[in-house]
């Protein structure tokens, strides 16, 4: 049985996945000294509209051709074979079965965390993981900014705030390029580009940016 005493989990709808993603994994491995990193493309994320999401066979497929020549990343189809939506503590609570004694890392931007109160079970999802919250380099975390007083108490004996080298890349930005023929190379690794030439996937103007 694989032995992993410290795992970092990297949730999201990766639509697409980008070289934003990649360097906060990569920068949480080596902070945390994680065994790995296991990517997980949600399925059928709650707060998102699903009609507005990409094919998670799609987002999948990007996902593992994005981390395949890093040994330290893995990919997980764990929330795309689960029925119904994907909600994090369930994923958490998957992993902390299969494997034991493990502590888990789980990385999200900032923005996210700042939304943690409406995820499902926030106050026992707080307190199974640690959290890894990513800000871009000189951004000033205020613990005494409104929008963080509401958080879980214990969720700041939990979280750790980590700076990754200046990258203002999302993905809502890179749909936005292709749908207005805007380049996008050197903003997603070349499969990745590749990949949404092939499919023409953000093309349609009925897709959300």
């Amino acid at each position: 049985m694989e032995v992993i005493k410290s795992l970092g989990i990297m949730g999201g709808t990766f639509d697409p996945i980008h070289y934003g993603h990649l360097t906060a994994a990569e920068c949480a491995r080596s902070e945390f000294d994680l065994d790995k990193v296991l990517f997980i493309p949600s399925a059928r994320p709650p707060h998102k509209e699903l009609d507005l999401v990409s094919d998670c066979n799609d987002r999948y497929t990007m996902v593992r051709s994005a981390i395949a020549d890093n040994p330290g990343f893995e990919i997980s189809s764990l929330e795309i074979q689960r029925k119904g939506l994907s909600y994090t503590v369930d994923t958490i609570d998957y992993y902390l079965h299969k494997y034991s004694g493990t502590k888990i890392f789980f990385i999200l931007g900032l923005d996210a965390l700042l939304l943690i109160n409406t995820w499902k079970e926030v106050e026992r999802l707080v307190e199974l993981c640690q959290f890894v919250a990513v800000a871009r380099p000189g951004y000033q975390i205020e613990l005494n900014d409104r929008y963080l007083k509401g958080l879980p108490e214990v969720l700041w004996k939990n979280v750790h705030f980590m700076e990754i080298p200046g990258n203002t890349i999302s993905s809502s930005d890179i749909r936005q390029r292709v749908l207005t023929g805007k380049p996008i190379k050197y903003l997603v690794p070349p499969v990745v580009e590749e990949y949404i030439y092939c499919r023409g996937l953000y093309m349609n103007k009925e897709c959300r940016i």
